[in-house]
């Protein structure tokens, strides 16, 4: 397990001494582990026709929550807390596991520590999140079997019933809530700009125009980019993993990435070379995503979430927060509050 503060990520990244790319082992350190967490990607993704029943309920709360996006101004309102068993909670008793989409690169998110070897497991803020569901669920916060997704797969994983939550720092947003469910916020972050610390971009500004940039591929950097770049190019350089943008920059094929600060961080703590630049230029809110209708496991990971935010600086989301990313996102003092909804 990485210790706070240290360069290793995932991916084969080394110490601020490793040779070739800036704080990287090199493209075959890359590979390399790359093969060490093949055991949890995710299966091809097929579009099966499903029963009739299930469909149904697909359909009607798939209008419900276009009529929520439609009138949406806080996405970041979820269903009320509850412990009661529902159709989606018996699927994951039934099965003895509760299935979750993650990252497998995203230092102190949830990422495989190189050093670990093939054994090591995921770990990270994310993970530690994953584990308190499936503990009030199945009793055993190791019954998660785990499916790394790229960001732009996130959506489609929930809706072909191939994950049961995407717990994958996943903004809640006016245009998601058509298409997934989300819990209550569990982190906020905001959009902001990574590039080399010699670098002549100061942030979201006009000092972006006629630089390359690098986005990930369904991401909310995409969406503000879209609606204002300041003359960047980006249209042709997104990725599927937001990872693959800071191997671009170490690489010089972009001069820029922008991104959640919360994971900009963790790769500016991998690379020294590099470093958030600016201010963040979003609010933006993280949630456990679930398939729209499964209203019953919406309410128990917010019921979750509620345990999971008490006990100030000795409760567990604060732990969780000490442990993974006090070192790069320092001075948050609470989880964000919870806001509910009525229906």
């Amino acid at each position: 397990m990485a210790e706070a503060g240290s360069r290793t990520g995932p991916e084969g990244t080394a110490g601020p001494g490793g040779s070739g790319l800036h704080g990287w082992g090199g493209v075959a350190g890359m590979a390399a582990a790359c093969a060490l967490t093949a055991a949890v990607t995710l299966l091809p993704l097929s579009h099966g026709a499903g029963d009739g029943g299930a469909e149904a309920t697909g359909q009607s709360a798939a209008r419900a929550g276009a009529a929520r996006a439609d009138t949406c101004e806080e996405p970041e309102r979820s269903l009320r807390p509850s412990d009661a068993d529902g159709p989606a909670i018996e699927k994951i008793k039934a099965r003895g596991r509760l299935i979750a989409g993650v990252d497998q690169n995203s230092f102190r998110w949830g990422y495989r520590d190189p050093a670990a070897g093939v054994t090591g497991d995921l770990e990270g803020f994310d993970i530690d999140l994953v584990r308190a569901v499936a503990e009030d669920i199945l009793g055993d916060p190791d019954k998660v079997t785990y499916r790394a997704i790229p960001t732009s797969q996130r959506v489609l994983a929930l809706q072909q019933d191939k994950v049961d939550v995407v717990v994958r720092t996943m903004t809640i947003n006016c245009v998601r809530i058509k298409d997934v469910a989300f819990s209550t916020a569990y982190f906020q972050a905001g959009q902001q700009v990574l590039a080399p610390r010699k670098s002549t971009v100061e942030g979201y500004d006009e000092s972006l125009a006629g630089k390359k940039v690098c986005t990930a591929k369904g991401s909310t950097a995409y969406d503000a980019l879209a609606a204002k770049s300041f003359g960047a190019r980006f249209e042709d350089l997104t990725v599927s993993s937001q990872l693959d943008c800071l191997v671009r920059l170490q690489l010089g094929e972009v001069d820029a990435v922008v991104t959640d600060n919360a994971l900009a961080a963790g790769q500016a703590a991998q690379d020294p070379a590099v470093e958030l630049k600016g201010e963040p230029f979003t609010r933006e809110f993280y949630g456990v995503a679930t398939k729209l209708g499964n209203d019953d496991l919406v309410r128990r990971i917010n019921r979750v979430l509620d345990d999971y935010r008490r006990g100030g600086a000795d409760g567990p989301w604060m732990r969780a927060y000490g442990k993974w990313l006090k070192d790069d996102l320092p001075g948050i003092r609470k989880p964000p509050e919870p806001k509910y909804r009525d229906n």
